[in-house]
């Protein structure tokens, strides 16, 4: 299905330009055939190239089931992923699909800095220190090169995995909650600071998260997720002007898609009359986009 909006486009990174990304029909269930519960329900979606797209929705709903499942890393109960008109796998392998969940999982014995440049290693891409410098010093960690992850604060093993993350310069980034576990002061930051390098390259990227004020920044489109088993229920378009800053977070615009973004989550309340509305398209079970 044709998407329905048109995200502001960047050229690719180094690595080719950035891919297109198409979910038909996914579902995931998980248990015994006679015990099954099922997690996602007839997900479609379509992700533009060099998109952000922000997930938002309760806890237990599928989010990160999803995540994995266009990682490569769940194989779906029923359901196609197409990504550049193939499957997940071979990217992963050479490094062009990131994931950054919200366990960092860095490996005690190596300092941030190899931490970050494992990811090239992995990915059979040449070593590249500079590369790996910079993206350390975008992440707030410039000093810490040589510092073990116990000798970390949990907010900086978290963003030591998002610049490993980042280091194989990938064409499809997957993020689970990648701020959870970052100061509120660092977490603002990182969320002016890496849409910068998203852009930069071309990155598509889907992001999950619980904070919807983050959602609205980060993104060019935010899907609103049901309950189990996760369906996605509506799809608002964030036409903000980017790059973003700190600024329009204050704006009559953005606070009427936060509001709106909550009404579709099932907040009590609308969005003030004086604001312009939001716009959303609900989605009827089956006819995701």
């Amino acid at each position: 299905m044709a998407p329905r909006f048109d995200p502001l486009r960047r050229d690719g990174g180094p690595r080719g330009g950035p891919p297109g990304v198409v979910v038909s029909g996914v579902a995931k269930s998980f248990g015994a055939p006679r015990a099954a519960f099922a997690a996602l329900d007839r997900i479609d979606l379509t992700l533009q190239p060099a998109s952000t797209t922000a997930l938002v929705g309760p806890s237990g709903c599928g989010k990160s089931t999803l995540l994995r499942i266009l990682a490569g890393l769940e194989t779906a109960t029923t359901g196609v992923v197409a990504i550049d008109d193939a499957g997940p796998d071979a990217m992963r392998r050479t490094g062009q699909i990131a994931v950054a969940f919200q366990d960092p999982s860095l490996l005690p014995w190596r300092s941030v800095r190899s931490n970050v440049a494992l990811a090239r290693k992995l990915a059979r891409l040449p070593a590249d220190r500079a590369l790996v410098d910079d993206l350390i010093a975008r992440v707030g960690l410039a000093g810490f090169e040589q510092t073990r992850p116990a000798e970390l604060s949990g907010g900086m093993r978290q963003r030591t995995a998002i610049a490993r993350c980042l280091a194989t310069e990938p064409r499809l980034m997957l993020l689970d909650e990648p701020f959870g576990a970052v100061d509120e002061l660092t977490r603002r930051r990182l969320n002016l600071e890496l849409p910068r390098l998203w852009d930069e390259r071309g990155t598509t990227t889907l992001l999950v998260t619980h904070s919807i004020p983050e959602a609205v920044l980060l993104s060019d489109r935010v899907l609103v997720m049901s309950a189990r088993p996760g369906r996605i229920v509506a799809d608002v378009v964030i036409r903000l002007p980017r790059p973003r800053t700190a600024e329009v977070t204050v704006t009559p615009e953005f606070h009427a898609l936060v509001d709106r973004i909550g009404v579709e989550l099932g907040f009590e309340g609308a969005a003030p009359a004086e604001r312009e509305p939001a716009e959303v398209l609900r989605l009827p079970v089956g006819a995701q986009r």
